[in-house]
């Protein structure tokens, strides 16, 4: 009977079996999981990494681009603004005071006497604003025909009467100056015979220009015309090379004047006194041909280049404040009631134009 009882009993030793199996097989779920997701993650983690990497070139690409094509534009628009900007030589009208704070700071002697020259000239000679005009060797030529053109002054008489264009062959036909084939245009050296042609379209392009200019009667298109005109280098140097002439040409007719024992100006009678310019072809040797390159205008051709213009030329000297060269005039007595007009410097040598 005993005997019997024993496959119960084999039962019982195999039921503890069945949650050790069920664990076994959650564990190799788990494993297989674990192990698909760290394979996907290894993957994802790849393509991630790349995607990143891709991404970080991708930025560092466009910001490289970015700089090189922002260098590009910025070097275009700077070309362009050089290429299509009027270089005026006649610059727009700033304040007085505010130009003078800007130009001299510092408590030097120099800097406090310009101070209160520019002061006195605000406050007493009420001048309000100054433009500044290109430092060359032309500007005080350029100071005084942007004047005369802005201004619209009338022709002088004695061109009125006279073709000025012809005067270059007048000097030589008719007065034998064969030495004017040594005329220099500024830094241009002499040009042997071909001086008359050239000197004729300089004086030809004054003419024309002059008359242009006075005939308009508008304040402000004068204004429009002088910036246009004044920010042409080579019409500018043309202007200048015939006023020079224009200069040499009075120098001349006075001259011959003087030999035929004539009353002529004082400051002419001062302008031959001296070795340098003891006739026409020594005060062109060694002033005129130097005026536009080595030097500028010299104070006793301030007076031949008023003189020969018919205007009346005031400079204010700043460097001489508080003395009687302060304020001078040329020429100083004017034959007729000439039209004025002003300049300031600080040094006789560069000029601006003062506005009133």
């Amino acid at each position: 009977m005993a005997a019997r009882r024993s496959p119960p009993r084999g039962r019982e030793r195999e039921r503890p079996l069945g949650p050790a199996a069920g664990n076994d097989q959650v564990h190799s779920w788990t494993l297989l999981t674990s192990h698909a997701l760290d394979t996907a993650w290894r993957l994802a983690k790849g393509s991630v990494l790349l995607a990143v990497s891709f991404l970080v070139a991708a930025l560092c690409y466009f910001r490289r681009l970015h700089v090189r094509v922002g260098h590009r534009l910025k070097w275009w628009i700077g070309y362009l603004q050089r290429k299509f900007k009027r270089n005026l030589s006649v610059e727009a009208e700033v304040d007085l005071l505010g130009y003078c704070a800007r130009e001299w700071t510092g408590d030097t002697p120099r800097a406090k006497l310009m101070r209160k020259a520019y002061e006195e000239l605000f406050w007493r000679r009420h001048i309000k604003c100054v433009r500044q005009v290109k430092r060359d060797k032309y500007d005080a030529l350029r100071s005084v025909l942007f004047q005369i053109f802005s201004q619209g002054l009338s022709f002088p008489s004695w061109m009125k009467e006279k073709d000025i264009v012809k005067l270059p062959e007048k000097l030589l036909f008719s007065q034998g100056c064969n030495w004017i084939q040594l005329y220099s245009f500024g830094p241009e050296k002499y040009t042997g015979s071909h001086v008359f042609g050239k000197l004729r379209k300089c004086v030809e392009l004054l003419k024309t220009q002059w008359i242009d200019f006075s005939a308009i009667k508008d304040y402000h298109r004068r204004g429009s015309m002088c910036n246009i005109l004044f920010s042409d280098a080579i019409l500018e140097y043309k202007l200048y090379e015939a006023l020079k002439f224009i200069m040499l040409y009075q120098v001349t007719e006075v001259y011959e004047q003087m030999k035929m024992k004539k009353v002529i100006p004082s400051l002419f009678r001062l302008l031959f006194s001296r070795e340098t310019s003891a006739d026409p072809l020594s005060f062109m040797m060694n002033h005129l041909n130097n005026i536009g390159d080595t030097c500028g205008l010299e104070q006793i051709d301030m007076f031949i280049l008023g003189y020969a213009l018919e205007v009346k030329i005031k400079v204010f000297r700043l460097f001489k404040f508080n003395s009687r060269d302060f304020e001078v005039c040329y020429p100083e007595e004017p034959l007729r009631d000439w039209p004025e007009i002003s300049l300031l410097t600080e040094d006789d040598l560069h000029y601006h134009i003062p506005i009133f």
